[in-house]
């Protein structure tokens, strides 16, 4: 199963807030073994995010999405996905009574009476409306949950809610997934070589060793290195092999090699 990863909002896109999502999506599932296939990022726009969200039902990926499940005029991937989904939008009863739990828990810290039917808290409700079919995704946090449909799973944009979510998705729901041995790689820094000269080197690494892809970075201002390329391997392979013969392949060709890394 190919994972992925859709993070929207404008302020993303415009610089004034800095994605944090990326890097540590890619860390838990490393943690587990796995590995992120595709992302995509996505302004507050509601065509975009319908058709980004139509992929992702389509595609039978797992997918995370982050960002813009609120209830505020700027959110709309609630209604997105009910719309790429072709569903309607309802008030999930077990979202209902978590919110108003969240409500509850606040009037009782601020020493207020709850109100319910108050107009503000009859708004907050409006963040339990979710496409039918939809499933809770508990948030640890304020309580206020996300949701699941499919095999897509739609988290808050803060990262104090989303991660906690996205970990619980991973353990609870696809644990079947994760591989006890982790995925490494390991490289060389070559230099005073041409991708093209080393390309068939690449090719015939990656016939001789199923599961494993060869992998090459080239750099023209590296601080400490200069003009260089880093070549390695990785992948659910024999990576010790195959790297052994990347090794033994550059040093026929006459490549002068650097440190060896290993990720």
């Amino acid at each position: 199963m190919n994972i992925g990863l859709i993070i929207v909002g404008d302020e993303i896109l415009s610089g004034k807030r800095q994605d944090k999502h990326l890097p540590k999506v890619i860390e838990l599932l490393g943690a587990r073994g796995l590995s992120l296939s595709w992302a995509r990022y996505v302004g507050d726009d509601r065509p975009r995010i319908t058709a980004d969200l139509q992929h992702a039902f389509g595609s039978g990926d797992l997918v995370f999405s982050c960002g813009g499940i609120g209830a505020t005029p700027d959110d709309h991937t609630r209604q997105c996905a009910a719309a790429a989904a072709g569903v309607e939008l309802q008030l999930h009863p077990q979202a209902r009574e978590l919110i108003l739990d969240r409500m509850r828990d606040v009037a009782a810290e601020q020493g207020q009476a709850f109100e319910p039917e108050r107009p503000d808290n009859l708004h907050r409700l409006n963040m339990g409306v979710f496409p039918a079919g939809a499933r809770i995704l508990p948030n640890p946090y304020n309580k206020i949950p996300g949701f699941s449909l499919g095999h897509v799973h739609f988290v808050p944009g803060f990262p104090v809610m989303a991660w906690p979510m996205i970990e619980w998705v991973l353990d609870q729901q696809y644990a079947h997934l994760h591989r006890s041995e982790r995925v490494l790689e390991r490289s060389v820094i070559v230099f005073g070589a041409m991708e093209a000269t080393l390309t068939p080197l690449m090719e015939d690494i990656e016939r001789q060793f199923l599961g494993i892809k060869v992998f090459s970075l080239p750099s023209v201002d590296h601080p400490h290195w200069g003009r260089h390329i880093e070549l390695g391997v990785k992948g659910a392979g024999d990576g010790v092999a195959a790297f052994a013969a990347l090794i033994q392949g550059l040093e026929r060709v006459g490549a002068k090699l650097g440190p060896e890394l290993v990720r």
